[in-house]
Parts: C-alpha cells; structure tokens; sequence
C-alpha cells in the first residue's frame, strides 16, 4: 500500500502563526523531486503545539497540494483516545489516504491498553491506519505480540518503527505476514530496514533531501543495491545532523537554507545554536545540497 521515501513534514511558521503558502509550496517540491508520499503533523511537523484548528488545517492544506498524486498520511495520534478519534475521523473526512496514530505519550498504557486505545479509533474512523512506534518518545513499545494482534483488525495495516531494532522488523514480519506494511522511522537504518522486510521509510531527511531520498528507495526496489548503498553513505552525516539538536530544529534550519521556509519553531523549542548551524550547514555542502 505504501512505500518508498515518506517525508515526515515540517509545517513552516511565519510570525507565529502557519506559512500556509510556503507548506503548499513545500508540499509541490517534494512531489516534483520524487517523493513516494507526505506525513503531515507528526512529530516533525510539530504537532504537539498546533492548535485543533491549525491541526485540521494543516492536513488540509497537505491534501489539497498533493492533488492525489501520492499518499497523504495524516498524523493523527495523541495520549487522548477521544482527540485521536477526532483526528482521524476529520482526516477521513479530509481525504486523507490514511492515519499515522503514534502510541500514546505521557500516561504508559500497558499492552491491553494500547491494543483498546487502537481498536477504539480503528472502530470509529474507516481509514487505513499506520502505528507510530516510537518508545522514545512516548515511552512506551508495542510488543510484536500486541501489533499482530492488532493487525487482525482489517485496517491496521502497518507499522512506522522508530525502535531503531533491526530484528523488529524481522520478527514483525514473521508473526504477522509480508502484507503488513513496515515503514523505518529512523532515516539511519532506512536500508537495513529494508533489508530485514520493510517497504520504506518515513523520514526527517527527505525534508531537504527528498530525491536523494527516493532514489536510494528507487534503487533498492530496482536491486540495484551499489547505487542504494551509495546514496545510504552520502546520505549519513546529513542524518547524523538533522538531530544534533532536538528535532525538527535542526530540519527547519536546514529548509531555511534552501529557501523554503523560514526556521521558526514553537516553544518549548527554541531555535538551533550556532555549533548546530555550523553542524547543518557542513553537513549539507558534503551531501552536495549547498555549495
């Protein structure tokens, strides 16, 4: 259903409030330069501080410039089950392709309460959804056992893992089937997660480097494995970069030098210091981004 270079968005801001223009205008590159399909308001598009309004906005913005040309996965996730109920029904709504509903943050469910938290919304949106598993920062890991249970329900249909366990996915893969779509959510381990049964990756990296990206997924689908390796090792140290502070800092400033958006964040984030800059910018010239 789904794979390839999956860009994990950020949502640009532009004196506090949402860049509309520049999020389209954003949206239109990375479908040009070949990206496989947009994740809008997960973590990277920084979610956490955007209003309901701005929330429900922002995916419609996504959808409306993606023109149906490629997936639209709306984030969709929160600790409340009633909020991601809410979410996922309006991204439905929205005609979105599918949900990204990370596990719940904060309050720790336990197995059964994270298998109850995804049946609620699974039973209350008719919408494909992707769970977003990401122990740390929700501080909690879904167990293969809990997913293939989960994925029994008929629009459970992946997994995003940003466990960063190369046998995850491999065993996710053996428990429930070749079927279940499974997405790496660690750009540094986007080929190793192929190899060991994924179909992708939704990445941070693909913000700036989007046909690098999808060339390096373009590759490994061909099995032209030299040029996938090549892209995997000039791809690293912009990896390596785009989290040397806490993201999307560093993402944003890195889009800002491309002239796509400015690097703005919401508190609590701040800003990226100045050796981040000087990490970034680096980082980028030796990937060929900027000269």
């Amino acid at each position: 259903m789904f794979h390839g270079s999956i860009v994990a968005l950020i949502t640009p801001f532009k004196d506090g409030k949402v860049d509309e223009a520049a999020f389209q205008s954003f949206v239109e590159w990375q479908v040009s330069e070949g990206t496989h399909g947009l994740v809008p308001v997960g973590t990277t598009g920084e979610s956490p501080t955007l209003s309901h309004d701005e929330h429900r906005r922002v995916v419609e913005l996504c959808i409306e410039a993606a023109g149906g040309r490629v997936p639209v996965i709306a984030g969709t996730g929160s600790n409340s089950t009633a909020e991601a109920i809410e979410l996922t029904q309006h991204a439905k709504q929205a005609g979105a392709t599918a949900a990204l509903v990370v596990t719940p943050y904060y309050n720790k469910p336990t197995q059964e309460g994270l298998y109850q938290h995804f049946k609620a919304i699974h039973d209350a949106a008719d919408l494909p959804i992707i769970i977003y598993n990401i122990p740390g920062r929700s501080v909690v890991d879904m167990s293969v056992a809990t997913m293939a249970r989960l994925a029994k329900l008929p629009n459970i249909v992946g997994v995003k893992d940003a466990t960063a366990d190369l046998v995850r996915p491999l065993r996710t893969r053996v428990e429930i089937g070749p079927d279940f779509c499974q997405l790496s959510g660690e750009d540094a381990t986007a080929v190793a997660f192929l190899a060991q049964g994924g179909v992708g990756c939704i990445s941070v990296t693909a913000n700036v480097a989007p046909r690098l990206c999808a060339e390096m997924q373009n590759a490994w689908r061909k099995g032209d494995f030299a040029t996938c390796e090549r892209y995997r090792d000039l791809l690293m140290p912009l990896h390596d970069a785009m989290f040397v502070e806490t993201s999307p800092g560093p993402v944003k400033y890195a889009a800002s030098l491309l002239g796509k958006c400015g690097e703005e964040v919401r508190l609590p984030l701040v800003p990226v210091s100045d050796s981040t800059r000087v990490a970034v910018r680096e980082a980028m010239v030796q990937t060929g981004l900027l000269t």
